[in-house]
């Protein structure tokens, strides 16, 4: 091994570790961030920013669908998938380009190669031009996660989709069949759908996001059904045969499921294999994922994990609160993990998010609460959008005026669960909402009406 160079700080991964970086090298600290593909990490440019960029492209697709509603005369019109794919591939590079910026002005140096562990704190980069080896005074890993692809016989070698090569397609599936009815399979569905595929959703559990509560996943499935998309829940597939992109077929627990095109989207696995962590003492638990604390400290000395792969929730928001906690603790500030609300939105449209507690969670908690439901028609500004599908729903403590949960299915959810998700974090209670003035009309303007609606304590 040759002589390691020192660094104040090395980052393992380019995903928001990156900002981490950044900002100590700012401060004058000598900081290497390693990266073998994605200079930006995969969220801006894999994964959320070129879905929602594609999901968006959808919407207006399904708008022109609808012209006449608007008293818009019907033309001729057709969805060209080269042109929604150069448009993703055009933010992408934007965003690319101003991260590369970035770790110029910062001054953190990028180092562009496949990083192993060699020893503690020590990684060696491999690429074209050579090799180098770092070593950190801290060591941060942020790898990430990649879509999952289980092990049903027939699956891998059908070249199924993931994400990634399904936010590239230059052409409209005939037919796409969906494996998995969760958030990427969720959202890919219906996007594709409305650029013109045929789809076919097939999940393993008895329901659409199947850790949510049943009114919400079959708020979810009216939606789809209505978008005249297949849904086939409780289907387990056992075998796969034939070449996505050509022909697949699915044998499930109903028969044989025929289509043109396969996505998988059925989890996550972390990038944590083939890193060398065990030459560092860094162990992972029996999923793949780096054992971490509460302050995301690794069982080696001066390495830390965030994301996905420290096994935190799967969302870029919680890896952004991960690195403050790293920040924080190496600081000399008591900061953990545990106890955190983690909000969540998918988005279909209309949205689905949620803050804290859904009522299926407390009632397997035992925590007794109060509920409140309205529908999004109940308030006149989902009127004027005619996008009246949907619903507000809280659980209020049933000793207390302490907020325990909100789900909203409707138009702009991920905007209006940040205003309950700020008044949760400050600890008031829900007749702070209930007797806010809030704008009219405004889809936030439906959370007055629905802590309105809150039982009386018993």
């Amino acid at each position: 091994m040759s002589h390691p160079e020192e660094y104040d700080v090395v980052v393992l991964g380019s995903g928001r570790a990156r900002f981490f970086a950044w900002s100590l090298a700012s401060q004058g600290k000598r900081v290497a961030v390693v990266e073998r593909r994605n200079l930006a990490g995969s969220c801006p440019t894999i994964a959320c920013a070129p879905s929602k960029n594609v999901i968006h492209g959808a919407k207006v697709a399904n708008y022109f669908r609808r012209g006449a509603e608007f008293g818009i005369a019907a033309g001729d019109w057709k969805v060209e998938m080269p042109a929604v794919r150069d448009r993703k591939r055009k933010m992408v590079d934007g965003i690319v380009a101003r991260n590369v910026n970035a770790y110029r002005e910062s001054g953190a140096e990028l180092v562009k190669g496949q990083g192993r562990f060699v020893g503690p704190r020590t990684i060696e980069v491999t690429a074209d031009d050579g090799t180098r080896t770092l070593r950190g005074e801290v060591v941060v890993i942020c790898t990430g996660s990649r879509a999952r692809i289980d092990p049903i016989p027939g699956l891998a070698e059908s070249r199924p989709m993931t994400h990634i090569e399904a936010l590239d397609l230059d052409r409209v599936p005939k037919h796409l069949l969906v494996l998995g009815g969760g958030y990427v399979g969720l959202e890919m569905a219906q996007a594709l759908r409305r650029f013109g595929s045929r789809v076919t959703v097939i999940e393993r559990n008895d329901a659409l996001v199947h850790r949510e509560d049943r009114d919400v996943s079959e708020a979810l499935r009216e939606l789809f059904d209505d978008e005249g998309i297949e849904v086939l829940t409780a289907t387990p597939v056992a075998r796969v045969e034939g070449r996505s992109g050509e022909s697949v077929r699915l044998h499930a627990t109903h028969g044989v499921i025929e289509g043109s095109d396969l996505l998988v989207a059925s989890g996550r696995t972390p990038n944590t294999d083939g890193i060398g962590l065990e030459t560092a003492g860094i162990e992972r638990d029996d999923r793949g994922f780096i054992k971490v604390d509460d302050r995301l400290r690794t069982t080696a000395a001066g390495v830390w994990a965030v994301g996905d792969c420290a096994g935190s929730p799967h969302f870029t928001h919680i890896a952004d609160d991960d690195v403050r906690v790293i920040r924080d603790n190496l600081a000399g500030i008591d900061r953990v993990t545990t106890g955190r609300l983690v909000p969540f939105c998918l988005f279909t449209d209309p949205e689905l998010a949620r803050i804290g507690l859904s009522e299926s969670e407390a009632r397997s908690r035992g925590i007794a609460y109060r509920l409140a439901k309205i529908p999004v028609a109940a308030f006149i500004r989902p009127w004027t959008l005619s996008e009246s599908r949907g619903f507000y729903k809280t659980l209020v403590a049933a000793d207390s005026d302490r907020i325990l949960g909100f789900t909203a299915f409707a138009p702009e959810a991920g905007a209006v669960m940040t205003i309950v998700q700020t008044a949760m974090t400050a600890r008031l209670p829900y007749t702070a909402l209930r007797d806010a003035i809030l704008v009219h009309p405004t889809m936030a303007e439906g959370l007055a009406a629905l802590f309105r609606a809150v039982p009386a304590r018993p």
